[in-house]
């Protein structure tokens, strides 16, 4: 027999497996940054790690002709039938297919992208980002569109750190292979050095990365899949650790 959670908080949905090993990394955030004394403090989920969804970033590009939006959608829909309150997708390369998800349901789809381009905007002194993520994220302006509405600046790698940034996602982090940290913070100084005010690690797969060598510790690095997290469990209803 199901428990429903307590009054004013809800389910939350988790399209996962996009990718598999940044979904963990999302549920460890959520249980890390939720102020739980017990396990019937922790905020309830309903995971889909469903690692088959085709490539974001190949479609995108134009590399491949498998559409995720259509499997995300019926996987918010799923989602829905079994009872969540809102769905979150930890993975910014599928902001882009985020209108055709969330026409799919009635309940709401929290934005990785949004949410992070939020915090960002409220920083004091803020008028120039960079931007870590796929080239896929990239091509599709997600985060520079939101940075523009919010009055920011978004400053993204040249073509040969950003083939270092594509090598550290698909070589390494989504291969289970160590990821070379000394070469996301070379490329991470070089948008500094040309003006970035902060870094988002705008890719769930260099949060994996920072929440393996605690990158956060540098206030300079924004964090998309942190920020995620810990709007999850406000969106939730449970106090923040």
């Amino acid at each position: 027999m199901s428990v429903a959670p307590a009054r004013g908080r809800v389910e939350v949905g988790v399209i996962g497996g996009v990718g598999p090993a940044a979904t963990v990394c999302f549920l460890d955030l959520v249980v890390r940054h939720t102020a739980a004394e017990r396990d019937q403090d922790h905020v309830d989920l309903v995971v889909l790690q469903h690692s088959t969804i085709p490539d974001r970033t190949a479609y995108i590009l134009g590399r491949s002709d498998e559409d995720p939006g259509p499997v995300m959608a019926d996987d918010a829909r799923r989602l829905e039938r079994l009872g969540v309150g809102f769905v979150v997708v930890p993975c910014n390369t599928a902001h882009h297919f985020t209108d055709e998800v969330a026409a799919a349901v009635d309940v709401p789809v929290l934005s990785i992208v949004d949410e992070t381009a939020d915090e960002v905007a409220a920083r004091p002194g803020t008028a120039r980002v960079g931007v870590l993520a796929t080239s896929g994220t990239l091509a599709a302006h997600v985060y520079q569109r939101a940075f523009e509405v919010r009055g920011l600046q978004t400053l993204v790698p040249d073509d040969a750190d950003q083939e270092a940034v594509m090598g550290i996602i698909y070589d390494q982090v989504k291969a289970g292979l160590p990821a070379d940290v000394a070469a996301l913070h070379a490329v991470a100084d070089r948008l500094r050095a040309r003006g970035a005010d902060v870094v988002v690690l705008g890719c769930t797969e260099l949060s994996v990365v920072a929440a393996a060598h605690d990158l956060l510790a540098d206030d300079r690095y924004v964090d998309s899949l942190d920020v995620l997290a810990r709007r999850t469990v406000e969106r939730a209803g449970y106090p923040l650790r």
